[in-house]
């Protein structure tokens, strides 16, 4: 299974993860330091909640954190993996409201963790324009970068799943 695309003429992330709102938080599994050097992320105990949508061992979190893995590809999804992107923000919506703070990361932290999030963000209450927009702020202009998306997150994801299962063979 593809689980990234190539990322050309996109800047790599400046930050191992960034606050998109007060206890959500969005990343990768690397990043560029200053220096312009690659750094692996390894998330510890820093969050209360951690979703991976790619994974790499000994990135952590550590034992006893919440930890819900789901490894999507970044590439057009099918009903069941829609679905489980609406479970996944659900669940951030809810601990963000508890006052829990929540990590959604993913290979560099653009695309499929800006799915969750951006779905996340509609749940507490913001537009999609809105959502994505704050994602783009905080995290980076190239966050999203993934058209796909961004046109399941226009139709809504509830649509988008139940027009995936119309291509799906039965």
């Amino acid at each position: 299974m593809r689980t990234r695309q190539r990322e050309y003429d996109i800047e790599p992330p400046r930050a191992p993860w960034s606050e998109i709102r007060a206890g959500l938080w969005m990343g990768g599994h690397y990043w560029f330091d200053p220096a312009g050097e690659m750094q692996s992320v390894v998330v510890d105990d820093e969050f209360d909640l951690v979703v991976s949508l790619f994974t790499r061992p000994g990135h952590g979190p550590a034992p006893g954190v919440e930890h819900h893995v789901a490894e999507l590809p970044d590439a057009p999804l099918c009903s069941r993996e829609l679905a489980r992107v609406c479970e996944l923000a659900e669940l951030a919506a809810r601990a963000v409201r508890d006052g829990r703070t929540v990590l959604v990361r993913c290979h560099a932290g653009y695309n499929r963790s800006g799915l969750v999030v951006a779905q996340t963000l509609r749940l507490l209450g913001l537009d999609t324009a809105a959502a994505v927009e704050s994602i783009r702020r905080h995290r980076s202009p190239w966050a999203l970068n993934n058209t796909v998306f961004e046109q399941y997150l226009a139709v809504g994801l509830d649509i988008a799943a139940l027009l995936a299962g119309l291509e799906e063979p039965v």
